[in-house]
């Protein structure tokens, strides 16, 4: 126990020593542990007690939370985009073939590690996705891209948010807020019910919109591999090999969803004998339509069922 806790204690002196100042203070930025504590929270929550919980329970009907909870999640990923594109990617001030981090605290900077953070919280409030599709019972949903896609992404942005706000690695969140604005706006259509399905066609787009956003970060982040920048080399590999993992997780969705054969399998059918009981109204101890009470009220009868097709 006591080695646990002072391998615990060297994160936090090593976090204070090498992570930005600026942003040290912030709320569950201290410590990765409140982080990775709520990512573990989060699959356990959605993989185990949460189906458990509904296991004997009808699907929640959530359609006005789900349309309201969707336009929000849309307002909400635009707000950043706007605000990361005027802290320095609109701004001409941010380079795309290299961006190190600005350590200042100038308005505009702060602006960016402001945004930075915000799209970390981000994070969090598209758990409830997950959430949703459980108390839905659409368990189906909640498959492995999913989980890993929503557990793995907040303790991923923390590690950016605490020693490297700004700079180079926020053309991920760029990107990635702009497709959240599609996805989002793709729910809420879908959310508000079965009239909408005919303008939902592009559903299998958004899927190659989402694994071309990861191509274009992979390119972004590896690029400074083969250029002098003064940027975390550490960060450049954490950033692109999260990208490859992803693609490589939407292309196998994609496969399964679009571009797998459909076969259904036709298996043959016995013959078999089908018993039929016709009921026939009962009334005062006898049947009617000249049906005496002595027998039986309905008639049995067999009959033979081929199997489909033949």
């Amino acid at each position: 126990m006591a080695l646990i806790l002072q391998y615990i204690n060297d994160i936090h002196i090593f976090m204070d020593k090498y992570g930005d100042p600026r942003t040290n203070p912030w709320f569950l930025m201290s410590s990765p542990f409140p982080t990775l504590i709520i990512c573990l929270s989060y699959i356990c929550l959605v993989k185990f007690y949460g189906p458990r919980f509904m296991e004997s329970r009808k699907p929640y009907e959530l359609k006005n939370l789900l349309v309201i909870y969707n336009f929000l999640q849309v307002v909400f990923s635009a707000w950043l985009f706007y605000e990361i594109g005027a802290a320095g990617w609109f701004t001409g001030r941010y380079s795309f073939q290299c961006q190190p981090v600005d350590h200042s605290k100038s308005p505009q900077t702060m602006r960016m590690v402001n945004a930075c953070w915000w799209y970390y919280f981000s994070k969090f409030t598209e758990f409830f996705d997950t959430i949703f599709f459980v108390l839905r019972k659409k368990f189906d949903h909640v498959s492995t891209l999913h989980v890993i896609h929503h557990g793995v992404m907040p303790m991923s942005v923390w590690f950016g948010v605490k020693f490297t706000p700004g700079g180079h690695s926020t053309f991920f969140g760029l990107l990635n807020t702009f497709v959240h604005i599609i996805m989002y706006s793709y729910y809420m259509l879908a959310a508000m019910g079965p009239h909408m399905r005919p303008y939902l066609w592009w559903k299998k787009y958004l899927t190659t919109l989402q694994m071309v956003q990861f191509v274009g970060i992979m390119v972004h982040a590896f690029q400074l591999l083969f250029i002098d920048c003064d940027y975390p080399r550490a960060f450049v590999w954490w950033i692109g090999m999260h990208a490859v993992m992803f693609f490589f997780l939407f292309r196998d969705f994609y496969y399964q969803s679009y571009s797998k054969p459909k076969v259904r399998a036709r298996s043959p059918q016995p013959i078999t004998t089908e018993i039929e009981e016709l009921k026939m109204p009962y009334k005062n101890g006898s049947l009617k339509n000249g049906f005496s009470n002595g027998h039986t009220n309905g008639l049995v009868r067999a009959r033979t069922v081929l199997p489909a097709g033949n």
